[in-house]
């Protein structure tokens, strides 16, 4: 991955934090990794625990971010998520798996959040 691809990665995910936390969620982990693959956020509000990927893009070349996020992303994360809960001690907490997908064009950002949409 190129330098700039991370910086923007890295900004999308400092904004879908930001965003989080405005909407009352608490941030449990950022860029959780282990052997089952990587989570972007782990976020808690209401005693919900929150997975979410986060796909930041500069234009619609290739669609909407959201659809970077495919079945097989989608079951690495949950494996990732089910390590998580094992390691953590968490195993009777309400999931919820989101995407925040993020447009950068020029100088505005738009965010879009999909919870609970895997």
């Amino acid at each position: 991955m190129t330098e700039a691809r991370q910086r923007l990665g890295k900004k999308g995910e400092d904004a879908a934090c930001a965003y989080l936390e405005r909407k009352g969620y608490v941030i449990c982990r950022r860029n959780y990794r282990c052997r089952y693959g990587e989570i972007d956020i782990i976020a808690a509000k209401g005693g919900e625990l929150s997975f979410v990927e986060v796909k930041t893009r500069r234009n619609l070349n290739f669609g909407l971010p959201r659809l970077a996020v495919t079945y097989a992303k989608q079951q690495k994360i949950r494996s990732a998520a089910l390590f998580y809960l094992q390691q953590e001690n968490r195993h009777q907490q309400m999931l919820s798996f989101d995407v925040i997908e993020i447009l950068v064009e020029g100088n505005v950002a738009r965010l879009h959040h999909l919870p609970h949409c895997f």
